[in-house]
């Protein structure tokens, strides 16, 4: 029989769940430490919410764990590489807790209109001031949602109601796609920043959100604009947005998640005027609760009982020989799509994967969603993977679309892809030689053949003599080396593309003087993995 630990506390709905599946249920929430250690020892499962971290540490002495369920969506809490390594899958429930959170994101903002929270106070002290709480209305406002994924798309259905005029910036959503929703689509957060009256933050706190929101943003705010951030501590600084309340810059500002949890008392920001505060409450409802449970459970009884594999983030839906059969291809999908990432321009509409030769025959949707992967994983947080890659794309408005051919073409095997953004549309194509050569052999119209690995110069140019002792000449002084150079052509002379590998990034100031050449016309550069390695949720 299978034993499932329940180390946080769970309602008692999904623990019915597990017992009703023939599950043996050790229900322990709060075990730290050796307990902890000694009940994953004797796990086949183990259920967690925010309370119990689960380090490679512990992972490595528990030899019958095969799977972890997170009541939730963030797995911070769990050493997700760790696990993969040891074969473990990590599954979460993104689903349970949106209407929730988006809910309590509403509840703010009428709070934060109507002083509700200092009203109340003031009745209760025995005070009568009406014309002291004098609120302000919704209807008519311009409430600016950054990042309109689930939860900010549940705000957008909501926040109509009030006759809020609604603008949004997401990077992955095109202006059609948020249009169908009823949202202005802006082009930049700078955007939002400038026209709203209120700004609301619904986006993942990555490197490159933390501090979306600092001192420069606040800046371009209207005066006495709002901001509420139901989402992630460290999007918003706290103490850039404490003297922007301080001097009135910005009017009122709701937060329900900080930096540190939970704030020391002395926090300046806790002192701010005009601030509503509470203690990470978004997903704090009964319902919420209850549903995460449920879907937990349930993940976690058709892994057990049935080995089916669903809300995985760090392995897919296949069995471990086709998993090594498919493996290289995989990899060869995932480096185009990270190559996608970092060359493509404006929101992406449409992504058509065009696979040739032997891959016709394989798993098609399998490598779709890999691409998938390495086109989000640089901007997503950081569980991107072939599991949830398609519906992450096909939420922010990406049309994947797949092509197939059994004639093998030039090669035996290869994936083209095309990708259209709203300014223009790229293609890229990747071979692989023998089982672990990576192959770039296609950029646009011109055919070349470079490895798909490390630090790529990627540029266009008039084919004319001598461009490559000018690169070659910087580089040197930069102390950069290049180690291969391909150029493709259609007529000698004409416009060209060439990639050189290089074996250090090159500094800003090395492509500054490359770009002063009259006869380039674009320069980019792309990291890619090295040669040997692969995705975290190929293990």
């Amino acid at each position: 029989m299978a034993r499932v630990l329940i180390s946080d506390r769970l309602e008692e709905a999904g623990v019915d769940i597990l017992r009703q599946a023939g599950i043996e249920v050790d229900d322990r929430p709060g075990l730290s430490g050796a307990a902890l250690e000694a009940a994953l020892q004797e796990a086949d499962g183990v259920v967690v919410r925010s309370g119990t971290r689960l380090t490679a540490s512990l992972l490595e002495h528990a030899p019958r764990l095969r799977a972890v369920v997170r009541a939730g969506v963030g797995v911070d809490n769990i050493d997700v590489a760790a696990a993969t390594r040891r074969g473990i899958v990590v599954m979460n429930t993104p689903s349970g807790n949106t209407i929730s959170t988006a809910e309590h994101t509403l509840a703010m903002l009428l709070a934060l209109a109507r002083h509700i929270p200092a009203a109340d106070a003031s009745v209760k002290q025995g005070r009568w001031e009406r014309t002291r709480w004098i609120g302000t209305q919704l209807a008519g406002k311009t409430l600016g949602i950054v990042g309109l994924g689930r939860i900010g798309r549940e705000v957008a259905r909501r926040a109509a109601a009030f006759d809020l005029k609604l603008i949004g910036f997401d990077p992955f959503l095109t202006a059609d796609y948020l249009a169908q929703l009823g949202v202005e689509p802006m082009a930049s957060l700078d955007a939002v920043l400038e026209r709203c009256d209120i700004l609301t933050l619904h986006v993942p706190l990555t490197e490159e959100t933390r501090h979306l929101v600092g001192p420069d943003q606040l800046a371009r705010m209207k005066p006495g604009a709002w901001i509420v951030n139901c989402a992630r501590g460290g999007l918003v600084d706290e103490m850039a947005l404490c003297e922007a309340l301080r001097t009135g810059r910005i009017g009122r500002a709701a937060v329900d998640v900080f930096e540190t949890e939970p704030p020391p008392p002395d926090h300046p920001l806790l002192r701010a005027p005009n601030l509503l505060c509470t203690p990470h409450l978004g997903a704090s409802t009964v319902e919420a609760q209850r549903s995460v449970a449920i879907e937990a459970a349930q993940l976690m009884a058709d892994f057990l009982i049935r080995g089916v594999v669903q809300g995985a983030v760090n392995m897919a839906a296949v069995d471990r020989l086709e998993l090594e059969d498919l493996r290289p291809y995989l990899n060869l999908a995932w480096r185009l799509g990270l190559l996608h990432a970092q060359m493509d321009q404006g929101a992406i509409r449409r992504c058509t994967l065009h696979y040739r030769g032997e891959l016709a025959g394989k798993k098609t949707r399998l490598l779709t969603a890999a691409f998938a992967a390495g086109l989000l994983e640089l901007r997503l947080s950081g569980s991107v993977n072939v599991v949830n890659a398609e519906l992450l794309a096909r939420e922010r408005g990406i049309e994947l679309i797949e092509q197939a051919s059994r004639s093998p073409g030039d090669f035996n095997t290869a994936l083209r892809v095309e990708v259209e953004t709203e300014k223009k549309t790229y293609t890229a194509a990747g071979t692989l030689f023998g089982n672990q050569f990576y192959r770039l052999v296609q950029l646009g119209p011109y055919r070349l053949d470079t490895y798909l690995d490390g630090n790529l110069l990627i540029f266009s140019h008039q084919d004319v003599p001598g461009l490559i002792g000018f690169i070659g000449t910087i580089f040197g002084k930069h102390g950069v080396n290049i180690a291969q150079m391909t150029v493709g052509r259609q007529v000698p002379g004409g416009e060209a593309i060439a990639v050189l590998n290089l074996d250090s990034p090159p500094p800003e100031e090395a492509l500054a003087e490359i770009r002063t050449h009259p006869q380039i016309s674009s320069v980019s550069v792309v990291r890619l993995p090295p040669q040997q390695a692969g995705p975290a949720w190929l293990g």
